[in-house]
């Protein structure tokens, strides 16, 4: 089994960092493999509407990591998002290569477990988890939690060390998600395999 961690920090090593690999570590101590895949500090690009993954199956734009995280999560059994907050919201960079991932790739996230990681100064971690997190609910991906909510704080990664709340929080998750991966992969050695997908109706509510 293996679950990719998603740093949607432009710092390589910050604090969002920090928090994955908290996650990646408690992981692999449950023999789950792990691969934490950064965003870098290049410009990336919004999604523009075209359309033309529905037709490919991949994002138009080639310059930025969407497409290569979509190839990472086709193998994937499980997901972490992280993000730092900005102006009390995610990063927008992340987001844009979300809207891209799961409008191209939305197929190899369904039914897969995923979490959701905020790292802050101070605050705005609440509403950049509420926003990232609707991603997973629209993509029928069971929500994995902890005993907190998925937060860490602290200008450095040395802050975010001492947040010892924080840190047992992201322990947590990860013990959480492996419990949830190891029952799902029960489940499917008993013949237990994801529902089907009913998507035939939409209702549009202008008459």
């Amino acid at each position: 089994m293996k679950v990719i961690l998603f740093n949607g920090s432009p710092r390589a090593g910050g604090c969002t960092f920090t928090a994955l690999s908290e996650i990646a570590n408690a992981l692999n101590g449950q023999g789950i493999e792990t691969e934490i895949l950064q965003i870098g500090a290049r410009p990336v690009q919004d999604c523009i509407g075209c359309g033309g993954c529905a037709k490919t199956g991949s994002c138009a734009f080639t310059d930025d990591p969407a497409n290569a995280w979509i190839e990472k999560a086709k193998s994937a059994d499980g997901f972490v998002f992280g993000t730092p907050v900005y102006y009390a919201h995610p990063s927008g960079r992340l987001l844009s290569v979300m809207d891209r991932m799961f409008y191209a790739g939305g197929k190899y996230f369904a039914h897969k477990p995923a979490a959701v990681v905020a790292s802050a100064r101070r605050a705005g971690t609440t509403a950049s988890l509420d926003a990232v997190a609707k991603y997973l609910g629209i993509s029928q991906m069971p929500v994995v939690s902890s005993t907190y909510w998925n937060m860490v704080h602290g200008s450095s990664p040395e802050d975010v060390k001492q947040d010892l709340e924080g840190m047992e929080t992201m322990k947590n998750v990860a013990l959480n998600m492996a419990w949830l991966l190891k029952c799902i992969e029960a489940g499917k050695r008993a013949g237990i395999m994801a529902p089907p997908t009913e998507k035939t109706v939409k209702t549009n509510f202008i008459r």
